[in-house]
């Protein structure tokens, strides 16, 4: 053949095997590569298993891990003989010839480019859907374990009389095999039909018959299995129907049957069940009758009832039936919800009782001593004066406080009094500089408690501290005061090799100190050291010369990330709270056992029952839920969290919980029981807030006792918006020690109060007995006011408070210029039949850069007082230092108003007030000069003219006071 190209050819370029120099390069950079990528993975595991060892939990990890393997193999290989035996046996069962057809020989090229490669497709395949299906089970760990160790409830449901544990442990179970049987059947389904299309044993366009006898005998055995299945399901929905959530009037989350339930989708699901059963079996008769017809008739009859009776009838029951005559045809399913959520949230117990809401005691002087033994009113806010512990209690920038500080009862002088504690953790954001020595080897650690009395302040507003300084000293006697695990410590560290660590500073100097305790993970061995170094991406803990002999590397170290880890079946509340015992600091947490599976009783959503003013502002306090939806929930586990040690010890809170018990025997020896909590830990333990928010939702509507009221929602509650905030989040609930009306004497409890649905004013006030060991611990008390009477609420007595004249203007005035005034707990104590409020008022002023105590305001029946300590509020409260001025009596010239406010008629009161504005100014310009000998002069000119003030008005009303009250003066140099 003559040359095309027309000219000469080039140089011939010859493409040949790689040299062997490369090859060895390739490989070896893959081999590297594929070690890498299982280095990786062991690193993981490694660290995993190294730090639940350390916390002496690994059978926790043996367990959970185990559970997820068998889990991942058996269902996986269940998969993937599922659909790898029906590939094989579509496979076996093709026609020797195929018809001699367009699609058939369009067909062949396919069958002749896989035919060399069949057993590696098919275990590429089978592999895959196994992979996917095991990874699928592996996760559903949990749900086995409660299903093999589930523990009787010895409590059955009203309507199948079966025991609740066969809705909360075997129904999920059950559940998740039919959905596997479901997916193995529908991927067998596709996988065997497209095998017996590829060789010929379907056709969609070759002449003659559509299916051969072998590959219809087969797909209709697969179809016969789903539609099995489809029966199997239709018997569980019956049972499903007792757990089933549904939109209600009552309530948006209500769960149970209701009267179409009962009457028309329980014998419709039966009905279908029968008819599944029946089509079932004309699909597995094709393998003698040899043809769809039956099965498809069958099938489509299914499909048909599906809808005219489990759709169709059960709306027709619902609209003819039950709304003509609803509370009639609902009430007896009303009433096993209500039994069943009050049961299911511990509320079942609830004691309500009706309160007037307004005094029975016309002399209020005789009162004011029953304030005292009422109640020991806190008004140091946690919420509110953790700035205050940082400015005064920081000492050095590299510690710090939480955002909310905690409530705890300590002991002095053999009485125990409501106390506002926090720690002084390791803020690293304040340390002098950066670095990875400084951030992990260094400053490691926090230093001491810092605690104040919550009833009261000294003369400049501050806190009354109980313990104080830094080593930390005072009431809580001598203890370790490192703190190496803590709500702020989020960072690992690595403690007790040759680098030493920065202890805390005094008048001499800094001082050293080597960790000296047995938690964390030794890093003396390189292979530990390397699988660090891989897990948490830093190469320098593989070659630093800090990390040595006796190195432990500490994390995980907030209280409720241990806790979650060691046990990853339970519910964490919101708020760990540090407490001092038998010379350590415990941080305390409780955890809760939960299930979505009791039956009528109505669901609630953790995440958001649980949210408030406070968790709005501070994710830390959200609760760490397993499970968000649940309608069972019970304080079960008391956990503490050693603050050096970082020891986890679980207790089991609650003896009966059946939950509890059935994760206790899948995870045995690790949780304590309840007699070996001791007294001084005891003392501590108190009643959970999460677990309260929770309470008090349900309990909004779950508080009457019959069907007829719980279906009108005449008596619907609603928790009332925080009212010292306008960001319309729910009001927190308060630890008080209070005594209710029916109580002797004072008890730590937990308080909220309620409004009526879409109003302010106050519907009841709710407590519970918070103090843990006594014999009215859990006891849920709930006075409930009038409805034909009108008590104020707490956003009405905020309302109040801002719109009366006086101390509007107060108020105005201490917030000029720098100054911001803060609002702290608006508490509310029963007293006498009526409701006391009270609120602390802080002044965030001048130079300073936390808030002080400046006035307190109380409001009872009608009165009002906003004075600058609380004995001298409730003193006017109950006219036991002067009352407050009666309005004029009707002359019948002029209507029955209150008198004016002085500072508009009486022009010498005006001058006073002119002077006191024009003081104040003065001692915040003085507080930013830094010239302590004005500030002083100010503050002198201050009081003389307010004195002036109050003397001009009380001449004007006849010696009254005008219900005014003075400004608290600004803060005193020292305080800045």
């Amino acid at each position: 053949m003559p040359d095309r190209g027309g000219g000469p050819t080039g140089p011939r370029i010859r493409v040949g095997r790689p040299s062997r120099r490369v090859r060895t390069l390739l490989m070896t950079l893959g081999v590297l590569a594929v070690l890498g990528m299982a280095f990786t993975m062991f690193a993981g595991f490694w660290t995993d298993w190294l730090w639940y060892r350390s916390v002496n939990y690994s059978s926790v990890f043996t367990t959970t891990l185990w559970t997820k393997i068998g889990l991942f193999f058996v269902f996986g290989l269940l998969m993937a003989l599922s659909v790898g035996f029906n590939i094989w046996l579509a496979h076996r069962l093709r026609p020797p010839l195929s018809a001699m057809s367009m699609e058939q020989q369009s067909l062949d090229r396919y069958r002749m480019g896989i035919a060399p490669y069949k057993k590696w497709l098919l275990l590429a395949i089978t592999a895959l859907v196994g992979l996917i299906a095991g990874a699928s089970a592996s996760g559903q760990w949990r749900t086995w374990l409660m299903w093999v160790n589930g523990v009787s409830f010895n409590q059955k449901d009203p309507q199948f009389h079966l025991d609740v544990s066969f809705y909360a442990f075997d129904l999920p179970w059950y559940r998740f095999l039919l959905g596997f049987g479901f997916a193995a059947a529908i991927l067998s389904v596709i996988a065997a039909a497209l095998t017996h299309y590829l060789y010929g044993g379907l056709r969609i366009t070759s002449p003659g018959a559509r299916a051969t006898a072998a590959a219809t005998g087969h797909l209709s055995v697969l179809l016969g299995i789903f539609v099995a299945l489809k029966a199997v399901a239709y018997w569980l929905d019956r049972y499903g129907l007792a757990v089933k959530s549904s939109d209600f009037k009552a309530t948006d989350n209500w769960t149970g049957l209701r009267y179409v339930d009962a009457n028309a989708y329980l014998p419709a699901k039966t009905i279908l069940f029968c008819i599944a059963v029946i089509c079932a079996l004309l699909f597995f008769a094709t393998l003698w009758r040899r043809t769809w017809q039956l099965p498809v008739i069958g099938f489509g009859l299914m499909v048909l009832s599906a809808i005219l009776i489990g759709g169709l009838y059960p709306a027709i029951v619902q609209k003819f039936q039950v709304q003509p005559n609803e509370q009639a045809k609902e009430a007896p399913y009303v009433e096993k919800n209500l039994k069943a959520t009050r049961e299911a949230y511990g509320i079942d117990d609830a004691q309500v009782t009706e309160y007037s809401g307004q005094s029975s005691t016309a002399d209020k002087t005789k009162l004011r001593d029953e304030v005292d033994s009422t109640a020991s009113i806190r008004i140091m806010d946690p919420n509110v004066v953790s700035p205050t512990f940082q400015q005064l209690q920081q000492i050095r920038n590299y510690y710090g406080f939480p955002t909310n500080l905690d409530v705890d009862r300590y002991s002095k002088d053999g009485k125990d009094q409501d106390t506002v504690i926090g720690l002084r953790e390791l803020n690293l954001n304040g340390i002098p500089k950066n670095n990875w020595i400084n951030d992990h080897f260094r400053y490691t650690h926090g230093y001491g408690a810092v605690a104040a009395e919550g009833t009261s302040a000294d003369s400049q507003g501050r806190p009354v501290f109980t313990e104080s300084d830094l080593p930390s000293k005072g009431d809580l006697g001598k203890y370790q005061q490192r703190v190496y695990y803590g709500e702020k410590t989020t960072e690992y560290s690595i403690v007790g090799g040759p680098q030493k660590e920065i202890d805390y500073s005094d008048d001499t100097g800094e001082k050293t100190y080597s960790y000296e305790g047995n938690s964390g993970v030794n890093l003396s061995n390189p292979v530990n050291r390397a699988a660090y170094a891989v897990a948490f991406s830093e190469p320098q803990i593989l070659y630093s010369g800090a990390i040595g002999e006796g190195s432990r590397i500490l994390y995980n170290r907030t209280p409720k990330e241990r806790v979650e880890a060691v046990a990853p079946w339970l519910t964490i509340d919101g708020d760990a709270y540090p407490a001092v015992v038998d010379g350590k600091i415990q941080w305390i947490v409780d955890a809760y056992t939960t299930t979505n599976g009791y039956p009528y009783a109505s669901r609630t959503t953790l995440g958001d029952t649980t949210a408030d003013s406070l968790t709005a502002t501070n994710d830390s306090r959200a609760v760490v839920a397993q499970q968000n939806q649940v309608n069972y929930i019970r304080n079960s586990v008391k956990a503490t969290v050693d603050a050096y040690s970082g020891q986890v010890k679980l207790y089991q809170w609650d003896t009966q919980d059946p939950v509890l018990k059935t994760w206790m025997k899948a995870f045995p020896n690790t949780v304590e029981p309840k007699s070996d909590i001791s007294e001084s830990l005891m003392a501590h333990l108190r009643y959970p807030q999460d677990l309260f928010k929770v309470q008090r939702e349900l309990l909004s509507r779950y508080h009457v006792d019959d069907a007829t009221t719980f279906l009108s929602g005449s008596e619907v509650w609603q928790v009332p918006d925080d009212p010292t905030n306008k960001a319309g989040d729910a009001v927190p609930p308060y630890y008080l020690s209070m005594k209710m009306p029916d109580q002797k004497q004072q008890a730590f409890s937990l308080t909220t109060t309620f409004t009526p649905n879409g109003r302010d004013n106050l519907s009841a006030f709710m407590a519970v007995d918070a103090e843990a060991g006594t014999t009215d611990y859990g006891k849920i008390r709930i006075l409930k006011l009038p409805t034909n009477t009108t008590v104020n609420g707490p956003k009405q007595v905020q309302s109040q408070f801002n719109s009366e004249q006086d101390i509007a203007e107060t108020i105005s005035l201490l917030s000029r210029g720098d100054s911001n005034v803060e609002y702290g707990n608006l508490l509310a104590v029963p007293l006498d039949g009526g409701l006391l409020y009270v609120e602390p008022v802080y002044v965030r002023g001048g130079g300073l850069k936390y808030p002080l105590l400046r006035k307190v305001l109380v409001t009872y029946g009608g009165s009002t007082a906003f004075e600058d300590t609380l004995d001298q509020a409730l003193n006017k409260i109950f006219g036991a230092e002067g009352t407050t001025p009666e309005p004029p009596e009707d002359d019948g010239d002029e209507p029955n108003e209150p008198t004016p406010p002085p500072t508009t008629e009486n022009p010498t009161v005006q001058e006073a007030l002119n002077d006191a504005q024009k003081a104040f100014e003065d001692g915040q310009q003085a507080l930013k000069d830094g010239d302590w000998e004005a500030y002083g002069k100010a503050q002198e000119d201050l009081e003389e003219a307010l004195r002036r003030a109050e003397d001009a008005q009380s001449g004007e009303t006849g010696g009254g006071d005008g219900g005014g009250a003075s400004p608290s003066p600004s803060p005193s140099p020292d305080s800045s």
